[in-house]
This record gives C-alpha cells, sequence and structure tokens, in this order.
C-alpha cells in the first residue's frame, strides 16, 4: 500500500526531530506530512527543513491553532488528492512507536480488509508506560462512556494511533465532521460503525511524552462528554422514531 503518515504539530520542535526520524529509519517506504498550525517555536520551519532534505516529507502550513480534528481533515484531504491507499494518523509527540506501525499497517493489509485499524492500549497485549493512574482511568472511563452512550464495539475509542484505507475516507461525509480534541477520535470511529465498517483493534504500547507539554485540556474533556450526550441522545431519539415507524407500518398492514 502507498501509505501516508500524518503527523499534526503544535509546538512540538523538541519532539518532532527523533520521532520522524525514529520513524523514517523504522519504515523507510511511508511517507509523512506535517500538519503545522503556525507554531510559535519554529516547529513548521524545522520541518520545511526536514522537507527540503526528504523528499518523502512534506509540511502542510495552517495559518493558526484550529485543533486536531480539522489537522486530521486538511491532512485527509490532501492524501486522497495525492493518491494515496492508505492514510496513518501519528502522534508527533513520541507516545506512538514507529516500531508499532508495521503491525498496524499489516493489519490494514489483510484479507478481508478492515475499514479501520485502532492502535489500541487497552485491547490484550496493549500497554502504556509512564502514565499516572489517574490518566489512566481517564482514558478508560471515556472510552467506557462511548461505548455506552453510542454502543460502539471498540476497546480503545479515544485512541490516536490508527489506520484508515482510503476507501474508508472516501466514503465517510468528512465535510460534516465538527469535532476537536480526542472527541474527534470518537467522533471518526462512530462514523465508521454507523456505516457499518468493521474495525480492528491491534495492540500497541504507548509511552508518555518525555519532550513538550500535553495539549489535553478541561476544554477538550468537557467538549467530548458534552458531544458524546448529544450524540447519544440523538441517536435513541432516532431508532426510537425507527422503530415507532415500523410498528405503525406493521399495524397498518394488518389492518
Amino acid at each position: 500500500m502507498r501509505t501516508l503518515v500524518i503527523m499534526p504539530t503544535y509546538n512540538e520542535r523538541d519532539a518532532l526531530p527523533t520521532t520522524l526520524a525514529h520513524l523514517r529509519a523504522t519504515i523507510p517506504g511511508v511517507d509523512v506530512l506535517v500538519v503545522d498550525d503556525s507554531s510559535p517555536d519554529g516547529t513548521g520551519v524545522w520541518a520545511d527543513g526536514a522537507a527540503a532534505s526528504d523528499p518523502q516529507v512534506e509540511v502542510l502550513h495552517r495559518a493558526g491553532k484550529e485543533g486536531l480534528g480539522r489537522a486530521y481533515l486538511d491532512g485527509f484531504r490532501w492524501a486522497l488528492a495525492q493518491g494515496y491507499d492508505a492514510v496513518v494518523e501519528m502522534d508527533a509527540d513520541g507516545s506512538h512507536r514507529a516500531e508499532d506501525l508495521p503491525a498496524l499497517l499489516a493489519a490494514a493489509a489483510a484479507d478481508p480488509a478492515p475499514d479501520l485499524v485502532i492502535g489500541s492500549r487497552w485491547v490484550p497485549g496493549g500497554a502504556v508506560v509512564n502514565w499516572p493512574w489517574t490518566r489512566q482511568l481517564i482514558s478508560k472511563l471515556g472510552t467506557g462512556y462511548a461505548r455506552l452512550a453510542l454502543r460502539l464495539s471498540v476497546r480503545d475509542a479515544t485512541a490516536g494511533f490508527r489506520v484508515y484505507p482510503a476507501r474508508t475516507l472516501r466514503r465517510l461525509p468528512l465535510e460534516q465532521v465538527e469535532s476537536q480534541g480526542y472527541c474527534f477520535q470518537i467522533d471518526m470511529t462512530w462514523r465508521v460503525e454507523r456505516a457499518r465498517g468493521r474495525v480492528v483493534e491491534v495492540p500497541i504500547t504507548f509511552v508518555e511524552r518525555t519532550q513538550g507539554t500535553s495539549k489535553m485540556s478541561r476544554a477538550i474533556a468537557v467538549e467530548a462528554i458534552t458531544r458524546l450526550t448529544e450524540w447519544g441522545l440523538d441517536d435513541r431519539r432516532r431508532r426510537i422514531k425507527l422503530r415507532v415507524r415500523r410498528l405503525v407500518q406493521a399495524l397498518r398492514r394488518r389492518a
């Protein structure tokens, strides 16, 4: 598969060089698109230099900090326009290990081919390193709430290390996706499952970043809880209306 790895960045000047070097050394066949939100620390400038010396690295500059969701959506559109077969989401901060990517790509190339491959921390074989128990609890509770509210089947709905086949992205209504932050990952997973897509989870080891600062904030958490609740209620109303409609149709046939 012709594969593109998308790395959104905002103030990742310290971490990006190490992450990119490790990825290029581990899987030299993949291309990389750095999507930078005009990082004040010079991340985009450094990425331009890396792209100038490596033809398999490209940089997409955006006017300002627009959020994780929009960064990936812009990257998806770029990847589809360039004709890639598979698109990878991967953090630039080193928390996603390049050595786990071959297993994700192998799963994406399996027969029958899945519609989404998630690098999961919470399936057997998955692990986290240097995360306090509070962060682990928040992550598990987030996925638990998503599973309950949206009837998701996956064990790690907030995971940001994943592979989308291009055919999946082409059939999803990307123009309708408005979620940002980690809520974006849940949103995309739900859209794949609602489209009756098959999702495969592959165990990975998630390593807490050692450089830079986390982008997690109270606003991101509030967005996730609010949107999950709204989506869950809307989904239940939709299913109730569908059941009522079917019941009315059945009664009319009997009459």
